[in-house]
């Protein structure tokens, strides 16, 4: 997938990335190692910190939602940005595509993230996993195992909330379909999940908890770190009320594996810093940062070895799809115009 830019788009990005640049760089002067993410801060702060307490370097950090890659383009060689750090295998692809990253050797992030997670030419690497499984109704939904497969037959039909098709995780879901069942079957699954809709797709995947907690509909799809968020949310403690209504039920393709996407890292195809953004890239793959993922994310680490947190032991075993996500970022363009063809956020047809 190619990013395009129109020429008066380019200037302006190029203008704002320039002011924008000068000031981070401004703020970012005295530290070690500058990020560009996608992540909420709070998320990434404690493996940060730990980095910071064990290294002495320190970092800044500035969170981009969108056009990150665009941002980091306009700014060319003169930008501060060491590293990418953002979820979703499309973004970390999205980078790789528009040439803002470069590739990175490194025997320890090879020991420590599975090939499975890695790109092919190094220009990514995954740090953690999230499981896109099922939530269903404790009351409501009895303890039979569901496959993705299923999610589309009629025995669903009316009971099923989900959020845009288009959103990154779905797309992520829908491309993992394609590859395992190809592109017609995948239309066929994508218009099934339509026609089992409650209601037309909105909000996020808390709000999907929030649904079934009100009745509204039975089953739903999520992430899992979210649950563990919900279950010790004490700024909205009526989360907590969300999360206990839900159970995870880990779905599988027919290959008995479930699909999983990531976070991940990339370095900066102009780094400034490359030397540092190395040891944190290391660093963040390493088992102290994976334990902090695993503990306060309700993550999945990926460096073998690291166990889960109880919580998402709670959850049950995942078993993850052997997929590798560099072949699911080929089929995210396709996944995205089925979503389209079949009208999905119009909500059920019948």
């Amino acid at each position: 997938m190619h990013f395009r830019l129109s020429a008066r788009s380019t200037r302006w990005l190029a203008a704002s990335a320039v002011i924008a640049a000068t000031g981070f760089a401004a703020a970012a002067q005295a530290e070690d190692v500058n990020i560009y993410t996608s992540r909420q801060p709070d998320l990434i702060q404690p493996v940060l910190d730990a980095f910071t307490k064990e290294t002495g370097l320190t970092t800044a950090t500035i969170f981009i939602d969108k056009g990150l890659e665009e941002r980091i383009a306009a700014e060319g060689a003169n930008s501060p940005a060491d590293l990418i750090m953002t979820v979703d295998i499309g973004r970390l692809d999205a980078a790789k595509q528009a040439g803002v990253v470069q590739p990175v050797e490194s025997e320890t992030l090879e020991a420590n993230i599975p090939a499975v997670f890695r790109d092919t030419e190094n220009e990514w690497f995954g740090l953690t996993a999230r499981g896109r499984v099922v939530y269903a109704s404790k009351e409501r939904v009895g303890d039979e195992p569901i496959t993705y497969e299923e999610l589309a037959d009629p025995k669903w039909q009316g009971r099923l909330c989900t959020r845009s098709g288009q959103h990154q995780y779905n797309i992520a879901l829908i491309a993992a379909y394609i590859a395992h069942h190809g592109e017609e079957a995948a239309r066929t699954w994508v218009a099934g999940l339509r026609d089992n809709l409650a209601r037309r797709p909105e909000g996020g995947d808390r709000d999907q908890a929030k649904a079934i907690f009100a009745g509204e509909c039975d089953i739903a799809i999520g992430n899992t770190y979210y649950v563990g968020l919900m279950m010790h949310n004490e700024k909205e403690p009526e989360q907590k009320e969300w999360a206990d209504a839900i159970k995870v039920v880990m779905p599988t393709f027919e290959n008995g594996r479930t699909h999983v996407n990531i976070s991940g890292v990339a370095l900066a195809k102009n780094a400034p810093n490359r030397e540092n953004a190395v040891k944190l890239m290391e660093f963040l793959s390493g088992a102290e940062a994976q334990r902090i993922y695993a503990e306060l994310n309700y993550e999945y680490p990926l460096e073998p070895g690291i166990a889960t947190s109880e919580v998402v032991t709670s959850f049950g075993e995942l078993k993850i799809d052997d997929l590798p996500l560099a072949e699911i970022a080929k089929y995210r363009t396709k996944a995205s115009e089925i979503v389209d063809e079949v009208a999905y956020d119009n909500g059920p047809q019948s």
